[in-house]
């Protein structure tokens, strides 16, 4: 079975064909059939959905990006809107460093770039949240430029197809350097997410479908018989375990006493209920000696929940507020608004477990 050459154009033909009978339908994509027809991409577009699917699935993104495009159509929009209701659309998804510097970002190029992005890789990458790959990815997909797109995608097809026995991370340059060789000056922004497509659909992680791949006659990692191995990549180290605890206070009318986090930090600017301390490097209380106030707090069960840095076991205690006005920087969430709240995941996994029944859109209190 012979090598593809790192410079064989008949990598992209191949794709570029593969791509156009078999591209994923998007919703922030314009298919080849438009594209043959002069429909450009919308860099917002582009940009909003690869900000989200960063360490996140399509499937994940779908809702929020048609969330996002319904609230704030154009990139005009979102730098208008209010930081904490873009945090609250975001809720759910993750990192929220991104909502925040998708805000950022959003601001700076309608005020400083006239509500146009620039379109080059070097204009994208000064702007606030776009890195490396996230400047490449709408260089080429939005612009045309050619610029290499390389995601986890991308890298396990390429580590596959050369069969690199550098373990990843370390083989982050290696891989790249072929990409950069294989860029079409036609179509860049397709032969990306061609590449993209084929490892999300036939070039997967486990049991690829190797016999429908249009490279499959020049990949080593089939030809040595366990493609599954490629990339092989370095053990992790084991994350550290933290504790703390979460104190959800339930007022007579089903409402939830939230309070905001800090400005900086894990988390930073989200909605919790009251909780102790905790960071990735220390433990906080878990008992109800770390309590917002004095009441009678009840276990509620715990939630276990993993950051990019730790593990944390949340103790989530509950309470019954009565009538109780919000302390001193806190507010209640009546049940009609939880949902509309900037909570994260972890958070939310602690209402449920504290209070299901304010979580649920279809059991709103009638009286």
């Amino acid at each position: 079975m012979p090598r593809v050459p790192l410079n064989d154009t008949s990598v992209a033909a191949r794709l570029l064909a593969w791509y156009d009978r078999h591209h994923r339908e998007l919703p922030w994509r314009t298919g080849p059939a438009e594209a043959a027809r002069g429909v450009r991409p919308d860099p917002y577009r582009v940009w909003l959905s690869e900000i989200m699917l960063q360490q996140t699935t399509v499937a994940a993104v779908k809702p929020y990006f048609a969330k996002f495009v319904d609230r704030w159509p154009d990139v005009a929009a979102l730098a208008a809107a209010e930081t904490d209701a873009v945090m609250g659309a975001w809720a759910g998804l993750g990192y929220y460093s991104r909502a925040r510097n998708l805000k950022a970002c959003a601001v700076a190029v309608a005020g400083t770039h006239g509500g146009r992005f620039p379109d080059t890789v070097a204009g994208l990458r000064a702007l606030p949240g776009i890195g490396d790959y996230t400047a490449g990815a709408i260089a080429a997909i939005a612009f045309g430029r050619p610029a290499a797109v390389v995601d986890g995608n991308v890298e396990r097809v390429i580590a596959r197809l050369h069969a690199i026995e550098t373990p990843l991370p370390a083989a982050k340059a290696e891989i790249r350097a072929i990409v950069e060789t294989l860029v079409p000056a036609d179509r860049p922004g397709d032969f990306a997410q061609a590449t993209m497509d084929l490892g999300a659909t036939i070039c997967t992680p486990r049991r690829p479908a190797c016999i429908a791949c249009p490279l499959n006659d020049g990949c080593l990692a089939l030809k040595a018989g366990d493609p599954e191995r490629f990339p092989p990549k370095a053990p992790k180290a084991e994350k550290p375990l933290r504790r703390g605890a979460a104190f959800v206070a339930v007022r007579d009318d089903g409402a939830i006493l939230l309070r905001k986090r800090p400005k900086t930090g894990l988390l930073a600017g989200m909605a919790e209920p009251p909780t102790s301390a905790w960071t990735a490097r220390a433990d906080g209380a878990t008992t109800a000696d770390a309590a917002p106030f004095p009441a009678d707090w009840r276990l509620a069960g715990k939630v276990a929940h993993v950051f990019t840095h730790f593990e944390l076991d949340l103790t989530v205690l509950v309470a019954d507020a009565g009538k109780r006005p919000a302390p001193s920087g806190t507010w209640w969430s009546l049940p009609d608004d939880i949902h509309d709240e900037a909570l994260p995941t972890v958070m939310k996994k602690a209402i449920e477990v504290a209070a299901p029944r304010a979580t649920r859109r279809d059991a709103r209190r009638k009286d």
